[in-house]
């Protein structure tokens, strides 16, 4: 771990879509998302390079369960790039809902990624939609700005956390999701399911309290 920490040029963190409807109170809340911001302000603090990610959908997004006649959040849908859950309308963009959390220390960010900004597709992802082939441009710029090692933060651990972990390890970063800074939705199992998937795929699991301490 201690190749992440602050002194190594080439490492970055991603904090992942830390915003108000993911949070206690939202519109689409991870039990507990609020009590990592200040473990990840202090990892904001501890690295050199910084990027945000930010869910930025329009109204009507087609992952929305409203959009859906007669289907509930949390069902599933097939679109023309698969199965697709159904969500609370959520990070709606403009509104506060889709702001990043008040007290997020995020003024330090090189960039940010907004994703979901495409009316007929989802993103989970910091690299992909989730047909798995449009990109965000995340790749092209971490390996213009010679980063090779990410860690990753934020919400959900189980959703947008641990698909954009799976790409980051895909495209040749060396990536490690910091458990103790992520929450998870936890979705029939999804958790287990997550991070079975990342450990196959070579994704570190580790601690933010040890970068930090």
């Amino acid at each position: 771990m201690a190749a992440l920490r602050k002194e190594s040029p080439n490492a970055g963190l991603i904090v992942i879509d830390l915003q108000n409807d993911f949070c206690p109170g939202g519109a689409l809340a991870v039990t507990g998302g609020d009590e990592i911001v200040p473990l990840v302000n202090r990892l904001i603090g501890s690295f050199e390079h910084v990027v945000l990610t930010q869910d930025w959908h329009p109204a009507g997004h087609s992952s929305f369960a409203s959009t859906h006649d007669g289907q509930a959040p949390f069902s599933a849908v097939q679109m023309s790039y698969g199965s697709q859950t159904l969500w609370p309308d959520h990070c709606i963009q403009g509104t506060t809902g889709a702001e990043f959390h008040p007290e997020l220390a995020g003024t330090k960010a090189e960039l940010v990624i907004r994703k979901g900004f495409r009316r007929a597709i989802d993103s989970y992802s910091a690299f992909y939609e989730n047909d798995r082939k449009t990109p965000t441009g995340l790749a092209g710029y971490l390996r213009e700005r010679g980063l090779t090692k990410l860690a990753l933060v934020g919400l959900a651990t189980d959703f947008c956390v641990a698909y954009s972990a799976l790409d980051g390890a895909r495209l040749g970063f060396e990536t490690t999701v910091l458990l103790d800074a992520c929450r998870a939705i936890d979705l029939n199992g999804s958790m287990a399911t997550a991070r079975r998937q990342m450990q196959l795929a070579g994704v570190n699991l580790g601690e933010a309290a040890r970068l930090v301490a």
